[in-house]
């Protein structure tokens, strides 16, 4: 794979090194710069684990490293448990990446959430993303009750107020409001279609400052999406990161199709898939053949990647799009022989805690 430069702005002298404050930017975060450089962002979802040892998420963010700008934290993502998001991020964060933690409705009230948006700007996470969440009969704990107090735009204003307002929905003062960058969710490829865009304008009057959209296999029907937000003027409020992703095989597609909601796969698509010799191989190709073509659709800012269990993939995807163009999405100074990750982060915490105050 080439070699390809690091900007200054996302690299500091090592990885726990906070960024200089920007002027016009929300956050202290890498995604936020980038995309307001005008650069092609990509980021990815982490596979969460069922595990409650920080090695398991160290593992599976390091495919990414040095091919994706953010790692997306997923929140009990299809109502399953796993481990939870902010516990990720803070993991995240604490080996240098920059992580986007997924907030969902379904299973907070204001009151935890308001807590967790400051707890998780406290660890240094600069990026959110609004989610209302999945339904508790889709997950693996149907008895659970589901919250839903506040929904994806509901919530969108509440970090809004806490970062502008520096309050909280009760109207106390915050005294250190938190530096995020908010994000939402939007499906271009759901019906009713021209209701899509005019939910963007809601989520975006809300305070979403950048999109992160379904899974995308018709890159027709996004294009119609997109050329509405712009008529609209949504694309210079707004960061729209695509969402993007490989098929594993013709029976992986038809059965998301089925069973995941929002997800919308053309016959043509399934029909290649089963056309090829070796399907996985296929489905790489398609996903970068629509990143390719994504890239091309005026108002796309990135993409989103979500190769659920193959993220080992990704790197390559990123590399036959070339979307990057050269560029280098920051990456760990820790490659040289011998050098342990986990230890390297307990060194650095224990050193610390035995500085001087």
């Amino acid at each position: 794979m080439t070699k390809r430069p690091l900007h200054p702005e996302d690299f500091g002298e090592n990885p726990w090194d906070p960024l200089p404050e920007l002027p016009g930017h929300s956050s202290l975060g890498r995604l936020e710069r980038v995309l307001r450089r005008g650069e092609f962002a990509v980021t990815a979802e982490l596979n969460p684990p069922d595990s409650a040892d920080a090695e398991d998420v160290y593992k599976r963010a390091a495919v990414f490293e040095g091919w994706v700008d953010a790692i997306n934290a997923t929140d009990g993502s299809g109502a399953n448990c796993h481990m939870s998001s902010v516990a990720i991020c803070a993991l995240l964060t604490r080996a240098g990446f920059a992580p986007v933690m997924q907030i969902s409705c379904r299973d907070y009230n204001r009151i935890a959430i308001q807590g967790n948006v400051l707890g998780a700007a406290a660890l240094g996470v600069a990026n959110l993303l609004c989610l209302t969440g999945d339904g508790v009969q889709s997950g693996d704990h149907p008895e659970a009750k589901p919250v839903f107090d506040l929904d994806s735009t509901s919530l969108l204003d509440t970090i809004r107020t806490m970062r502008d307002d520096r309050r909280f929905l009760s109207g106390r003062k915050i005294t250190a409001p938190p530096r995020v960058f908010i994000g939402a969710a939007e499906n271009p490829f759901a019906p009713p279609y021209d209701f899509r865009p005019l939910r963007l304008a809601k989520k975006i009057a809300a305070g979403a400052q950048f999109i992160q959209t379904q899974y995308c296999f018709d890159v027709a029907l996004l294009a119609r999406f997109m050329a509405r937000a712009r008529d609209l003027g949504l694309t210079e409020k707004c960061f729209i990161l695509v969402g993007v992703g490989p098929l594993a095989s013709a029976k992986t597609a038809r059965w998301m199709r089925t069973h995941v909601a929002g997800v919308h796969i053309p016959d043509d698509i399934i029909a290649r898939l089963e056309g090829a010799k070796d399907q996985k191989a296929e489905g790489k190709r398609i996903c970068v053949d629509i990143i390719q073509q994504v890239r091309e659709i005026a108002g796309v800012s990135g993409i989103h990647v979500m190769a659920y269990r193959q993220e080992e993939y990704v790197a390559e995807m990123v590399e036959d799009s070339g979307v990057l163009k050269g560029r280098q999405p920051w990456r760990r100074d820790l490659k040289a022989p011998g050098i342990d990750l986990a230890k390297r982060l307990h060194d650095n915490l224990v050193a610390s805690h035995e500085a001087p105050v």
